[in-house]
């Protein structure tokens, strides 16, 4: 069984994937995948250069993904195409990644990802939790963590799917606006639910 774990921007989904990994439960991160399709050596990576010149690549030939951040979020059409470059890739590289976890004694497993609804990655997994923290949360722990203006952070926050829309596809959520230790403590309630519900008894 293959858990999608989604949420905004800055809502603390490494944090929670880690505490499942705390617990046994492998997990690939889609982020770390869509860093994988641009390397040096990668087909999109040269189409990325290919309509955006030098400016979005660091002297060392790899991707400047500031630069190409500002580019896509201030023109949708141009996320738009950098999406249709990337996601298919990204996509067939997390079906390897989950066969692995699939193949293994694990009772389940996670796919951690930002745009899992955005991207159809939803297709990929049997059960989807959200990590859900305040708008005004995610603008700050952005602004501080990307060393990017509170507008930018906006701008950034503003081009993700809809937070009420997100809480609505669901299956299960974790509010993530409070202590360390009571989010653990709901991540321990979801591995024994997610145990269960795979056919296998708490750890």
């Amino acid at each position: 069984m293959i858990i999608g774990l989604t949420g905004g921007i800055a809502s603390g989904k490494s944090t929670v994937a880690r505490a499942f990994a705390a617990l046994g439960v492998p997990w690939v991160d889609a982020d770390d995948v869509a860093r994988e399709v641009v390397e040096p050596g990668e087909p999109a990576l040269a189409e990325i250069a290919e309509r955006f010149g030098t400016r979005v690549l660091n002297a060392d030939g790899t991707l400047n993904r500031r630069a190409l951040r500002e580019i896509v979020f201030a023109e949708p059409a141009e996320r738009r195409w950098l999406e249709s470059v990337t996601h298919p890739r990204i996509r067939e590289r997390l079906r390897e990644h989950l066969a692995r976890i699939a193949a293994d004694d694990s009772p389940y497993g996670l796919l951690v990802s930002p745009l899992l609804f955005e991207s159809g990655q939803s297709e990929l997994v049997d059960r989807t939790l959200v990590i859900d923290v305040p708008e005004a949360v995610q603008i700050a722990r952005t602004a501080a963590r990307d060393d990017v203006d509170e507008a930018q952070a906006r701008a950034i926050v503003a081009a993700q799917m809809p937070r009420a829309e997100r809480l609505a596809r669901a299956d299960d959520v974790l509010d993530n606006d409070s202590s360390e230790a009571e989010m653990r403590q709901r991540v321990t309630e979801l591995d024994r639910q997610y145990r269960a519900l795979a056919g296998h008894s708490p750890a």
